[in-house]
């Protein structure tokens, strides 16, 4: 008998009345963004460090400190890495879209799987947005850290390398010159001092603007995406006039292979579509704007991606793009070192919007969880004034932040795509599930066409999975082991449906 009752709470799922109702009053936080705040936090999330440092090594592939090939790139086929991906992202999209419109709450695909598949896949894909916020946050940190360090130099001021360079960066590097730091760097008790301080302030400063609110958030994005785009589009009017077709052959140096691989190693960069669905609780009309964000701000970038792809790997050989910086650097090649600069600064400006937008997620994923009981209750704290859950934007600013200080970006980009694409897929067949399980509840937004939508979503994400290292895979089910280990020992007895 305990083994039933105890069964029938793991798949317990929380009503939509219960999630919605959540969100008024007191506990709830302020509304205060519409529409087009939701499409420029989409471009503010998703146009950053997969078109401004990822795009490189998609294009060129990686390479293992001893100069092994990790992943083939997928060369000027890039473009059909990033088509492939705009149509994974639209069905799971639709999907996203639906949900949110029904379940205006900040939990995003943590609440939908509550109230779907129930509380113990609500407590993984919780478990696992904690920790593809997390090392999001910290590749697009270290990415800015590159490009304001490029920034500097282009002002003749030049960092201590050991001051801008993060221990796991020398140590997984296969360039010999930053591998070298290891011995150069100073030493307190025979341990190197490589720290990426840049990296580090930045998180900090975004934490502090956070806290200040989301309104006040929203708008400090909104210019930062002005900045964005503004460099972009000076990036492609340069760089098409200095295409040069020999640079488009071989088109796919790698076959399938490449392009599926190089869908994967960007793809970390959609998470910004999560992101919005953060954003719910904090939307005005949410039934309207929500839809609108998440599909037109999928529309858009995707359509950036593909025309700053084109133009970068025809502006030069897609071998020469494996670096931290791909834009500036393909500049420079061509001779262009004064905009390279300048596209260097909107990088900066891009990667902190980035940044932001990421910060403002994953807090909210702690409160939903905490507000559930799932998590202590100092994670549910919302402050009087500003209405943003304070207590984990700060704790996870910090978390972040000394991350960034000594971790690599480039092994984090898999464990931010695998926890993703994960999150993607719960939400594919949550919808369906639904669909089945309240075929008469009203919808704001219904996805046309949910079996085949439902399914080609899910079916698209695995495939998307499948590219991905078998590191990632082993990290990725480890999390999710002390996931499980603390949901028993602490959620399993807190959450509020058990105590009920």
């Amino acid at each position: 008998m305990s083994l039933r009752i105890a069964r029938k709470q793991l798949l317990r799922r929380k009503p939509i009345a219960a999630l919605v109702s959540e969100t008024e009053g007191a506990g709830g936080l302020k509304r205060s963004l519409g529409a087009g705040d939701l499409i420029m936090l989409a471009i503010g999330a998703v146009i950053g460090a997969g078109i401004f440092s990822a795009i490189g090594m998609a294009a060129a592939g990686q390479l293992g400190p001893n100069g092994e090939v990790i992943r083939q790139g997928a060369g000027p086929a890039l473009i059909l890495s990033f088509l492939f991906l705009g149509g994974v992202c639209a069905l799971a999209g639709l999907c996203y879209a639906e949900l949110a419109a029904m379940i205006p709450q900040a939990g995003s695909a943590y609440a939908y799987s509550y109230a779907t598949l129930g509380e113990l896949v609500a407590w993984i894909i919780g478990w696992d947005l904690i920790l593809e916020y997390a090392v999001g946050n910290v590749a697009v940190a270290i990415s800015w850290g590159d490009y304001f360090h490029t920034l500097l130099r282009g002002f003749g001021v030049a960092l201590p390398p050991w001051l801008a360079t993060g221990y796991r960066t020398a140590l997984l590097s296969p360039d010999p010159r930053v591998h070298r730091l290891l011995a150069s760097a100073p030493h307190v008790f025979g341990i190197p001092i490589l720290v990426n301080l840049p990296a580090f302030g930045v998180v900090m400063l975004i934490t502090w603007l956070l806290l200040r609110g989301a309104r006040e958030s929203a708008t400090a994005n909104n210019i930062m995406v002005a900045i964005k785009l503004m460099a972009l589009t000076l990036f492609v009017v340069v760089g098409v006039m200095h295409l040069h077709p020999a640079n488009y052959h071989p088109f796919a140096p790698n076959g399938f292979s490449g392009i599926h691989q190089g869908a994967a190693i960007v793809f970390f960069a959609y998470i910004g579509f999560d992101a919005i669905s953060t954003a719910a609780e904090e939307t005005r009309n949410p039934q309207r704007n929500l839809p609108i964000g998440i599909l037109g701000g999928l529309a858009v970038c995707t359509l950036i991606y593909v025309v700053v792809g084109a133009v970068l790997t025809g502006m030069v050989s897609y071998r020469q793009l494996a670096v931290a910086d791909p834009l500036a650097r393909a500049l420079d090649l061509a001779g262009l070192t004064t905009t390279g600069g300048i596209v260097a600064l909107g990088a900066t400006v891009s990667m902190a919007a980035v940044l932001l937008v990421f910060q403002y997620g994953q807090p909210r994923i702690f409160f939903a969880m905490a507000r559930d009981g799932l998590l202590p209750q100092w994670a549910a704290k919302v402050h009087p004034r500003t209405r943003v859950p304070w207590a984990t934007t700060l704790f996870t600013g910090i978390v972040v932040a000394l991350w960034s200080l000594v971790g690599d970006a480039n092994e984090t980009y898999d464990l931010t795509n695998i926890g993703t694409l994960f999150a993607f897929f719960l939400v594919s067949v949550g919808v369906l599930v639904l669909r089945y399980k309240e075929p008469d509840r009203p919808r704001p937004f219904k996805a046309p066409l949910i079996w085949p939508v439902s399914m080609l979503s899910a079916a698209s994400c695995v495939f998307v999975m499948a590219g991905l290292p078998d590191e990632a895979w082993r990290r990725f089910e480890f999390w999710l082991v002390i996931g499980l280990i603390i949901y028993f020992a602490y959620g399993y007895r807190h959450s509020s449906l058990h105590r009920r």
